[in-house]
């Protein structure tokens, strides 16, 4: 850069931004050719097989789906538990992350690690975990509710929509967090003392300042937080089907069982496409005309603001929500791993060591799904991560006819349920020219395609705050996108793109609904040989490869933390 800035002013090398500008033109389109090649392939897939017909196309899938009252039901639940995920989201993860990132709260550093924890905790395994915690009649909570006193009724019964809400919402929130964390770590101080000055009290000061700056945090969480319920799988096939009722995605999972109804399921699909369209369409009516760049500097000072008598109840809370997400579900996790019967107390009778003997020496798919996981989830990582780099670069400076369609294909497969992009893909990919069923390779494009969505929401929030006037400084002195972008932009990214990288891996490693539909004996991941240990009964060999899913995940979060010297989620301290 520097070379090119000396060039530059004593006149020896002329402006190159033509040039510059030639050269990135192929590197835009061929991210965007990419994108399209993976997000627009399985949702022309996903549209085609929800009219096709014999013979040509039909609205009759639609209309059998507008009949029949069971479908309708589970689209109603499903709406059910998206909305209230997304508002109990942000009343858990925007508090959370006001005490952390502002105020003198003891114990922050802690508070964020178990966020983090919650953050890569498998929703499905949680699930697992609260039916051991709150099932009716085994449930360790109930249980010790009825010892204590003597009552013949469950204290809790997790398999409600209620309870669904609640393990949804306690590995969910993580998402409000990490994005209000980081803005309001962007704000200055000044700015609120400013207002005390002037006489405004805290909940003005908060109504009138920090709220405003934080706005686009909180909507942006509150629509990932509900595009995240309407597509989970897991937790509702483990906790409604045995309440009785459906969300769409255990209902489309259901009718790919014999014999598979694929042109209905596509048809009751579309509705949530739909509901993507509309919630980008407010979250840009909402925030798409104002500016909310920020970069720190020396004069942004931060001072935590004091708590006072509040700090130990409000650290009381923190880890009050920290034992319904972390505690409790990993506490009964490493009981049920180490126990004969995970439900009897954990007594000198009933220790063994057999679960693990089992899980890695008897159970035939453990270990090769163990490599095949990370396998998967480092490649989809490290290429999602520059990919989704790329093109919320493209986005955000708009490089392209038609980037708003482009913002839209990024995002739109986060609500596709999983079990419907598998069909997609499986259908996709089973023909000529790309045969690439019973390979690793089909359960890499479905997890680049499931999972970019939240990689691409991260860099975006990243290249928001980055002020393109810093680019322009650079290009009116000869410099060239691709070298602006090496030089200047992207080492002020650079966090936000390693968090990007995290947030993909570890959606692969949990990664179930898709893995569902597309593996083979040859290809399973960890999250298929749980599933087929539910489907056995063998809680504690669920635990015991639970326990080293989390392990492995926070091994690697790890050694990124220390490679970077910062927080993985990118919340700035």
């Amino acid at each position: 850069m520097s070379r090119v800035l000396t060039g530059a002013a004593v006149g020896t090398r002329p402006p190159r931004r033509l040039a510059g500008l030639d050269r990135a033109l192929p590197v835009w389109a061929g991210v965007v050719l990419a994108l399209v090649f993976l997000m627009a392939m399985p949702l022309g897939w996903l549209v085609w097989m929800s009219v096709r017909a014999d013979g040509g196309a039909t609205p009759g899938h639609y209309l059998a789906v507008l009949r029949n009252p069971a479908l309708l039901k589970a689209l109603w639940n499903t709406v059910v538990l998206a909305f209230w995920v997304g508002l109990a989201s942000v009343a858990i993860g925007a508090p959370l992350a006001w005490l952390t990132a502002r105020t003198d709260l003891p114990g922050k550093g802690l508070i964020r690690s178990l966020v983090l924890a919650s953050f890569v905790t498998p929703p499905f395994l949680g699930a697992f975990a609260w039916v051991m915690l709150a099932g009716p009649n085994a449930g360790l909570l109930n249980t010790l509710w009825r010892d204590v006193t003597g009552a013949t009724g469950p204290l809790v019964n997790i398999f409600t929509m209620s309870g669904l809400v609640f393990v949804v919402t306690i590995y969910t929130f993580p998402y409000v967090y990490i994005m209000v964390a980081n803005t309001l770590a962007l704000i200055a101080s000044d700015l609120e003392e400013a207002a005390a000055i002037l006489g405004a009290g805290r909940l003005s000061i908060a109504r009138t300042v920090t709220l405003p700056m934080v706005a686009p945090a909180l909507v942006s969480g509150f629509i990932l937080a509900v595009l995240q319920a309407l597509a989970l799988f897991g937790s509702p096939a483990i906790l409604a089907l045995p309440a009785g009722f459906h969300t769409i995605t255990t209902q489309i999972w259901a009718m790919f069982q014999y014999p598979p109804k694929i042109e209905q399921a596509a048809a009751i699909s579309m509705p949530l496409l739909l509901a993507t369209a509309l919630l980008l369409l407010v979250q840009k009516r909402l925030l798409g005309r104002r500016g909310y760049a920020a970069v720190a500097g020396k004069g942004g000072l931060r001072r935590p603001i004091p708590l006072g008598l509040w700090r130990y109840p409000a650290l009381v809370g923190c880890l009050a929500v920290m034992a319904c997400a972390i505690f409790l579900p990993y506490g009964i996790l490493a009981k049920a791993a180490f126990s004969r019967a995970w439900a009897q107390p954990l007594t000198w009778s009933n220790l063994t060591l057999s679960n693990f003997t089992f899980t890695f020496f008897e159970y035939s798919a453990t270990q090769a799904a163990i490599v095949n996981t990370l396998e998967l989830g480092v490649a989809t990582a490290s290429i999602g991560a520059v990919l989704v780099a790329l093109l919320s670069y493209v986005t955000n400076r708009r490089l392209v006819v038609g980037h708003q369609l482009v913002a839209f294909l990024a995002l739109a497969p986060i609500v596709i349920p999983g079990v419907v992009l598998a069909v997609a893909l499986f259908i996709a990919y089973t023909r000529p020219p790309f045969v690439l069923y019973g390979t690793l390779a089909i359960l890499f494009v479905a997890y680049l395609t499931k999972e970019m969505p939240v990689g691409y929401a991260q860099s975006d929030a990243t290249f928001r705050s980055i002020p393109p006037e810093l680019e322009d400084a650079g290009r009116i002195l000869g410099a060239g996108r691709l070298r602006i972008l090496r030089d200047v932009t992207a080492p002020l990214a650079r966090s936000g793109i390693i968090a990007a990288w995290c947030f993909i891996f570890i959606g692969v490693i949990r990664e179930l609904s898709a893995s569902i539909i597309l593996f083979t004996p040859a290809t399973k991941v960890m999250s298929v040989v749980i599933f087929d240990l539910k489907e056995e009964g063998q809680f504690g060999a669920i635990a015991v490869l639970g326990i080293v899913m989390l392990l492995l995940t926070f091994a690697t979060v790890a050694l990124v933390q220390r490679a970077l010297g910062r927080d993985v989620l990118g919340v700035r301290q």
